[in-house]
């Protein structure tokens, strides 16, 4: 490619199909000839800081001189880059800032701390907080007093005991008058809270609404009646509770559990519910990097449980190469036959649920021929409710030792 080689060094863009090195070279040229360099930053604070100009940046970059050391512009630690770098740092935290502003300016109810119930609660446990969960308590109920929107991410292992916490500030929620919702992002983890909501609260005399896409419509429309006239205090369900529907008398807390399983569309919807604009706890036991950058980087405050509950073995994750695959079947065998049990979960392939489905059931058909002497079973996303309850319930009771499962279950 015939390229004119200046007194500079030449600089080597990533280019695709269609779009050749001799082309992008014409065009940066030319935007650089128009010379509508807009600088961000006043002279004396970029002198402070060691940096160049904005304009000079990128003319040196663009065109860099023989003298510069070739090192640093491919490392991007020259003067140059660095400079780049905190115009896009800069313009980072500025948005942010925007954005706290912003939320710290729309009106949320101001809920005062739990005089009655959180207390009544705890003495009805058969077990004490952590000292970490303690902690969580009080930074989100102190969130709650705030007349401004609380967006808390509460992250923790497995059995850390996220969902007691969450309980306790639906508690403080309800004893002044307003409802909670708490979204999970499948029918059996929506189904789990439910069960525990409804352990933990029925001594207080809380009442439940519990909605989900596969109910009947005698249940359903109970249920959005129980809601929209407040009679039910806490609403427990998945995506069905953000549809048009469903209307609250007095939301104040929108829980949500799992929350990268949800689009941000579908979390704003819940939080559309409630006027003013409610609070909102997002859970979570391994946050994806999308959150990880939101709480680093964008107006999320987190909370992390970082302490297990005394008895509670910790969580060990490990990545084992698929040559060793038949260690793992190995171990599965012995731990189902000294009485454990296992779940042995199919990824999501590709986005595609046909795939994944088709994989679950071609393991399971695998798995009940290498362990002809286990109780094998298999949910997917594709049973109905009643289908996918039975095989949970004979799993909870240990009548299933070995369980073949598509991302639909949640541990």
């Amino acid at each position: 490619e015939k390229s004119v080689v200046a007194e500079t060094l030449t600089p080597v863009y990533p280019t695709t199909a269609g779009l050749s090195q001799t082309n992008l070279r014409k065009a940066i040229q030319h935007a650089i000839n128009l010379k509508v360099f807009g600088e961000t930053l006043p002279q004396n604070v970029y002198n402070k800081l060691k940096l160049p100009s904005f304009e000079k940046s990128i003319l040196t970059l663009h065109h860099p001189s023989p003298e510069l050391s070739l090192h640093a512009l491919e490392q991007r630690s020259a003067p140059e880059w660095r400079r780049l770098a905190f115009d896009e740092l800069l313009a980072q935290q500025l948005s942010m800032r925007k954005h706290y502003i912003k939320r710290r300016s729309l009106d949320a109810p101001a809920i005062a701390a739990s005089k009655m119930l959180v207390q009544q609660m705890l003495k009805h446990l058969a077990f004490t907080l952590t000292k970490s969960q303690q902690k969580v308590v009080a930074e989100i109920a102190n969130d709650l007093t705030q007349p401004h929107p609380m967006q808390r991410l509460l992250q923790g292992d497995v059995g850390s005991g996220k969902t007691i916490v969450a309980c306790m500030a639906a508690l403080q929620t309800i004893e002044h008058g307003w409802q909670v919702a708490l979204m999970a992002p499948t029918e059996i983890l929506a189904e789990q809270h439910y069960k525990k909501f409804a352990l933990w609260l029925a001594p207080l005399n809380i009442n439940i609404a519990w909605l989900t896409g596969s109910q009947s419509k005698k249940e359903r429309e109970l249920a959005l009646t129980n809601i929209a006239n407040g009679h039910a205090q806490l609403a427990i369900g998945t995506h069905a509770l953000f549809q048009e529907a469903v209307r609250f008398h007095k939301l104040g807390l929108a829980i949500i559990d799992e929350q990268h399983r949800f689009g941000v569309q579908q979390r704003l919807a819940l939080r559309k519910k409630g006027e003013p604009e409610p609070h909102q706890l997002m859970m979570s036991a391994t946050p994806i990097p999308r959150t990880l950058s939101m709480s680093y980087f964008a107006d999320l405050d987190v909370s992390v449980i970082d302490e297990l509950p005394p008895g509670r073995t910790p969580i060990v994750t490990k990545l084992v190469s698929d040559e060793r695959r038949d260690e793992i079947l190995q171990r599965v065998r012995e731990a189902c036959k000294a009485g454990s049990q296992a779940y042995w979960v199919c990824p999501l392939i590709e986005e595609s649920e046909a795939l994944q489905l088709q994989t679950a059931n071609d393991t399971y058909a695998h798995m009940q021929a290498i362990f002809p002497e286990l109780k094998v079973g298999l949910v997917h996303g594709r049973m109905k409710p009643a289908e996918k309850q039975a095989i949970m319930t004979l799993f909870s009771a240990g009548e299933i030792q070995l369980l073949v499962a598509t991302t639909v279950i949640e541990v």
